[in-house]
């Protein structure tokens, strides 16, 4: 028992002095000119050989042109892309350029490492995607063609115009158009708009329900039928609901009250006649109030 635990203790006492000389060679990192750190970390032709700490070193350094880049690409894109993935692919890019950075050439490696970042930063982008290339370059080339019809001329252009900008059939544009309709993707959890409160206002908050009625309208609806039913007899509101809403036919109608085709003819043009009196006097009046 005494044995295992001198055991324990010697590995903790090692593992400590592994931390220690990590966190000693990290400080004395840091103090360290860059070109020097370059020079030792090119030591090892193999990237695989290579001093990490000394990697990671590099990395710290330069990883703002990481955020720099990934904020500014950001900017252009929808809310839903999180600039923290963006962040992380550039990362992976910047690693990439330590690894392949050649001191000898004279290039600084701020300059190196931009192109390697944003290529990583658009396979990001890229590999989010779900739309396929085509098509999104087909949307992008019908809103480029709007954009310069629309300067050109500072109007809105029809579908024809747009096929001419494009130099393509109206058979072939509306293809184009299927294709890009499933183009965008939003989420319902993002700011729509700024709200009184400090809450902010989301797409699922004021996205319109179609399943439900408008209160106004039924509201609406209700004072309409009043208005129109006031005066009416029985056997004109019967008329008026057998032919409007149980859709028969003036003989139909007719055969029901047992009236003639003419006479339930005539009855529909007058109750006809003196809704629309109603319906003008009503907006006469509102007019006025």
């Amino acid at each position: 028992m005494p044995k295992t635990k001198t055991t324990v203790a010697k590995k903790n006492v090692a593992r400590a002095a592994r931390a220690a000389d990590a966190v000693d060679a990290s400080q004395d990192l840091s103090s360290i000119d860059s070109l020097e750190l370059w020079a030792r970390y090119a030591e090892q032709s193999d990237p695989e050989l290579r001093d990490k700490t000394v990697r990671n070193e590099l990395v710290s350094r330069y990883v703002h042109i990481v955020r720099y880049l990934a904020e500014r690409i950001h900017a252009r894109l929808p809310n839903e892309v999180d600039v923290e993935d963006l962040v992380t692919a550039g990362c992976f890019g910047l690693m990439e350029a330590a690894d392949n950075f050649d001191l000898g050439r004279g290039v600084k490696f701020e300059t190196f490492c931009t192109q390697r970042i944003r290529g990583a930063i658009f396979d990001e982008l890229r590999a989010m995607d779900w739309v396929p290339r085509l098509v999104r370059s087909r949307t992008n080339k019908v809103e480029a063609a709007k954009k310069s019809f629309e300067s050109r001329t500072g109007r809105v252009p029809t579908d024809d115009e747009i096929a001419g900008e494009l130099g393509v059939d109206d058979s072939e544009y509306q293809k184009i158009l299927r294709d890009s309709r499933p183009v965008s993707m939003v989420s319902l959890d993002r700011k729509a708009f700024d709200g009184d409160s400090n809450k902010d206002v989301r797409e699922i908050d004021v996205i319109r329900d179609n399943r439900q009625d408008d209160p106004s309208d039924a509201v609406q609806g209700a004072e309409l039928k009043t208005l129109l039913e006031k005066g009416l007899s029985v056997t004109e509101k019967l008329i008026l609901t057998l032919y409007y809403y149980e859709e028969l036919t003036m003989k139909d109608i007719g055969r029901t009250l047992d009236l003639s085709e003419s006479r339930v003819s005539q009855l529909h043009s007058s109750i006809l006649a003196r809704l629309k009196s109603h319906l003008q006097h009503r907006q006469e009046r509102d007019e006025e109030e």
